[in-house]
């Protein structure tokens, strides 16, 4: 039987996780004594793993998370006031499913950016669309956008993610019009999304 139309059909579907998985089958001969619903069970399953790590590499990708950092490398044995069955909570994401806002304050050097990303990755994990964004790098990229008449679509799309994280809030003390920026992205999003900040002790 010649399967290669059936694989170049399923690529042009870009059903690629069946046609790799169909092509697997051909090559072992264990899976071709399986029948033709298990068969065809195991390339579903590939499908669906396929684009479930699409969905979540574009989910990072857009994300611009400031590090590469994952909730189970978070060290919780060194004292730094994480408690565990606090963080296990976090890890869950129900807060974001709540639109809560979280926190984070602590001297430099304990890791806040850290804890902030490995957050942010768990969130894309588990479904949600994250937006990374330095504190400072922000009000910079919308005072440009105010400039060139782009300021309320910035806005508007920061507010569509459903978790913004704030990096390095406070290295610099507040403009007004940093205020009045700040009072824009948590009016639109008080009640309807989350927001995680990370900063500075007593910023």
């Amino acid at each position: 039987m010649l399967c290669q139309p059936t694989i170049d059909s399923l690529k042009h579907l870009r059903l690629f996780g069946m046609a790799k998985a169909l092509q697997e089958q051909l090559e072992n001969s264990e899976l071709q004594g399986l029948d033709f619903t298990e068969r065809l069970g195991l390339l579903v399953d590939r499908e669906r793993l396929e684009q479930e790590n699409q969905k979540l590499t574009t989910r990072l990708r857009r994300a611009r998370l400031g590090q590469n950092a994952a909730f189970e490398d978070l060290d919780l044995k060194t004292s730094r006031g994480l408690d565990k069955a606090f963080m296990a909570s976090l890890a869950s994401c129900a807060w974001i499913n709540s639109h809560h806002n979280i926190l984070v304050t602590g001297p430099t050097g304990v890791g806040k950016s850290y804890l902030a990303c490995a957050l942010g990755h768990k969130a894309c994990r588990e479904g949600f669309s994250v937006i990374y964004h330095r504190a400072g790098r922000l009000f910079y990229e919308l005072g440009v956008a105010r400039g060139e008449g782009r300021y309320l679509r910035l806005l508007k799309l920061i507010s569509q993610f459903e978790l913004l994280i704030l990096d390095d809030w406070g290295l610099a003390p507040l403009q007004d019009e940093n205020r009045r920026d700040v009072l824009e992205i948590l009016e639109e999003r008080h009640g309807r999304k989350s927001t995680l900040i990370a900063g500075q002790t007593g910023t």
